[in-house]
Parts: C-alpha cells; sequence; structure tokens
C-alpha cells in the first residue's frame, strides 16, 4: 500500500519551507534548495532581471493553484 508522505525541508538559499521535490542548486550542482530558488537561478542563467523573475514565479504559483 502507497502512504501519502509529504517531504517538506527549509531552503538554505532562502530559507523558507517546502514541500515535494527540490530543484539542485545551480551553484554547486550538489545542494537542494526549493523549486523557487531553482527557477530563479535558472531565469538568471539567462540574463532575466530580478523584477521579472518573481512575476514569472508569480505567474507559476497562479497557474498551479488552478
Amino acid at each position: 500500500m502507497r502512504s501519502n508522505i509529504t517531504r517538506m525541508a527549509v531552503c538554505p538559499l532562502c530559507g523558507r519551507v517546502y514541500h515535494g521535490a527540490p530543484a539542485l542548486s545551480r551553484e554547486d550542482n550538489e545542494t537542494p534548495i526549493c523549486p523557487d530558488c531553482g527557477t530563479r537561478q535558472a531565469l538568471q542563467s539567462i540574463g532575466v532581471e530580478p523584477f521579472e523573475q518573481e512575476q514569472i514565479i508569480e505567474t507559476i504559483h497562479r497557474h498551479m493553484q488552478g
């Protein structure tokens, strides 16, 4: 029988509690980080400015809620 255990962790970059699968930090390719910080690092790597990064993350959150 499958159990419904939700994994919770604290992101070492932003300090927020998150659940679900972590992202892998692009800084060292070892550290698990929250999905939002993973998205920020990915967007930063292609030159997206911080303000626009936050707008993109907000859009992702809105669409994931339904």
